[in-house]
């Protein structure tokens, strides 16, 4: 029967278990606060994050970032072997760490199972975050989240080979550390660190 046959290849179990996964996952949604608005007028008012995945020999590893929209710095980032809601958390502390958070803040992502998910919500809510995301099947309301991917990739990630998951961390350090400090941005013809001391001064 239909059923013996189904059960022979596993295929119950297969649709039971990723329907189980989404469910669990898939809690929380949240306005399009950003609307595409990708300016700020102080730092530590907009910021934008998401994940990618940077491809070494060993296997993909993942980035996740949060950039700030008033200078376009990367306010801080985290990578791992796996795409977790972990990944997601320990970005924002270190965010956190980092910068002085007030209720403005803003934090725009995309709808990956990692924004929805009840972690991300208490983080955010005991931070006193303001979370923004995009639409379903709208990536441009994330776009300069994706634009530092597309920088990084084109200027640095795609002109080696990475053997390890350590080689490519610490690439990826170096090149953040380069891009807030001394690249010069199209728009402002300042690097992120100038502009963050223009707005302090």
């Amino acid at each position: 029967t239909i059923l013996r046959v189904m059960q022979k290849y596993n295929l119950l179990s297969v649709v039971r278990r990723k329907k189980f996964h989404y469910c669990s996952q898939y809690l929380h949604r949240y306005p399009n606060l950003l609307n595409r608005e990708f300016t700020a007028e102080k730092p530590n008012q907009k910021w934008v994050t998401d994940i990618s995945y940077i491809k070494t020999v060993q296997g993909f590893m993942y980035l996740s970032i949060i950039r700030d929209l008033y200078d376009n710095s990367i306010v801080a980032y985290k990578t791992d072997k796996e795409q977790s809601i972990k990944l997601v958390l320990d970005t924002i502390k270190a965010a956190k760490r980092k910068e002085k958070i007030t209720a403005e803040v803003q934090l725009h992502s995309d709808q990956g199972f990692q924004y929805t998910s009840q972690a991300y919500f208490n983080l955010t809510q005991s931070y006193g975050i303001t979370p923004s995301m995009s639409r379903r099947g709208n990536p441009y309301d994330n776009a300069l989240a994706e634009n530092f991917f597309s920088i990084l990739k084109t200027e640095c990630i795609h002109r080696v080979k990475l053997a390890t998951y350590e080689e490519a961390s610490l690439l990826i350090g170096e090149y953040i550390n380069f891009y807030n400090n001394y690249r010069i941005q199209s728009k402002t013809k300042l690097t992120p660190l100038e502009k963050r001391i223009q707005f302090v001064a």
